[in-house]
């Protein structure tokens, strides 16, 4: 398994524990990608997982870029519709430096 890979059962793991439950994994779609679909109660939670090793080039929480918020929003909305869901949803991410993980709700 790759780090990123390991990233997201981490992260998972993580969301489980308090209390969110996973609905889908790495959904792709050719203009984006969703690393995992959660859900906390009627909220859809659409969660990116960001990993950087503690000697990388900054921290994770700083490697979402506006282009890849806007590709996992169309990615979201394209979910939603195929799966006719009429939810709230929500854009959290988990960024992982290291050992250091960090979860924000509605990051954007």
């Amino acid at each position: 398994m790759n780090p990123g890979q390991l990233a997201e059962d981490r992260a998972m793991k993580h969301l489980c524990a308090h209390g969110l439950r996973l609905e889908a994994r790495n959904v792709r779609y050719p203009f984006g990608e969703i690393d995992l679909v959660m859900r906390e109660g009627r909220v859809y939670v659409f969660v990116e997982v960001k990993f950087r090793t503690p000697k990388g080039f900054g921290d994770a929480v700083q490697a979402l870029s506006a282009a890849q918020q806007q590709r996992l929003r169309r990615a979201a909305t394209h979910y939603l519709q195929c799966h006719r869901i009429d939810a709230p949803c929500r854009f959290d991410m988990v960024a992982i430096t290291g050992d250091k993980l960090e979860w924000i709700k509605d990051a954007f």
